[in-house]
């Protein structure tokens, strides 16, 4: 079997071209070549840049593969794009959206894939959800063989996951928490939140590929445990062998007076319960379960990060914000106290 993935190298893709690799596919990778240190010996790498049609066309030429699957587009013209490259040249077209494009605010914490898409909060979110629309349509109109998978919110061992970090990654929340400062937490920290590692993640997906009974379906991809951010951010603690100080602090509060915009990730997404039902993947592939608990992927990311300084990216800038944050929340609670 023969795919094409177009990236590749991120943190939800990396996961799954080395479990391809491993099961024997055929695996050229169309990327330009940046971040391609770490993949796996034999997977071939067409170095294009997808967003130049003509020149990614000619690199194709001649080529039909069994799968083709997008990690990297974010918008209708991207995927229109893709129809125009891959109709008639491949058995299954793989687009990755997002789970952050269901209904926000929820009507009922449990989501299923028949839950409406609808974020006002978050353009990221409404792309992908427009992504959706226009390949549906060609399925529909033209038999073009889709199939959508929305991840939720996944992580890998290079990067612990949080509530809230800066642009540099989860690196400084760490930081924080080994010198006995406040972590800022968003809201109550009591929202369930759904987590999943990549390696489990890049199982249920393989389950899809080359999947018949997959073609013209929309599926999510998540584990079925739930934590709430005050859980997570424990077991992180934990696993550095150290007290957690949390924070709380409104969502609206952290975007009102954040420098980048927090809105879509905390309205749009982290604030609200996220408990999937994942019956559909199982019945897809039969077997199917995220094994791999919280506090275990807590551990190995912490692990992997002490050990590997390349992950250990230093942000003074949202250091220092973190700090002024807390420091007027604790003036004005000492203003206010009776």
């Amino acid at each position: 079997m023969k795919a094409l993935f177009i990236g590749g190298t991120g943190t939800i893709s990396s996961a799954i071209t080395a479990l391809a690799s491993s099961l024997g596919w055929e695996l050229p990778l169309l990327n330009r070549g940046n971040s391609n240190g770490r993949l796996p010996e034999g997977v071939e790498t067409i170095r294009a840049d997808i967003h130049d049609e003509a020149s990614a066309a000619q690199k194709l030429q001649g080529r039909r593969f069994d799968v083709v699957a997008d990690f990297i587009a974010f918008e209708p013209e991207a995927v229109e794009r893709d129809y125009r490259l891959f109709a008639g040249r491949t058995g299954q077209y793989i687009f990755i959206s997002s789970a952050s494009a269901y209904q926000k605010p929820p009507v009922t914490p449990f989501i299923t894939e028949s839950t409406p898409l609808h974020n006002p909060y978050w353009l990221y979110s409404r792309n992908k959800a427009a992504c959706e629309d226009a390949l549906m349509a060609h399925y529909r109109r033209d038999g073009f063989p889709i199939t959508i998978v929305r991840p939720s919110h996944t992580y890998s061992d290079r990067s612990v996951p949080v509530g809230l970090h800066g642009a540099k990654g989860s690196w400084q929340v760490l930081r924080r928490m080994q010198l006995g400062k406040k972590v800022i937490i968003p809201g109550d920290g009591t929202t369930l939140w759904t987590l999943t590692h990549n390696e489990d993640f890049a199982r249920g997906f393989l389950g899809l590929m080359g999947n018949p009974h997959a073609i013209g379906q929309s599926v999510h991809i998540t584990s079925d445990e739930r934590v709430t951010w005050n859980q997570a951010h424990q077991a992180v603690a934990a696993a550095l062998g150290v007290e957690l100080k949390a924070m709380h602090v409104s969502s609206e509060f952290l975007d009102a007076c954040s420098p980048t915009d927090l809105l879509g990730p905390l309205l749009g997404d982290k604030s609200n319960n996220a408990i999937f039902d994942n019956s559909k993947i199982k019945e897809l592939t039969p077997g199917f379960t995220a094994a791999i608990r919280f506090d275990q992927g807590a551990r190995r990311c912490v692990r992997y990060m002490l050990t590997h300084p390349e992950t250990q990216v230093e942000d003074p800038d949202f250091d220092r914000w973190c700090d002024r944050v807390i420091q007027a929340l604790e003036e004005a609670k000492a203003k206010l106290r009776p």
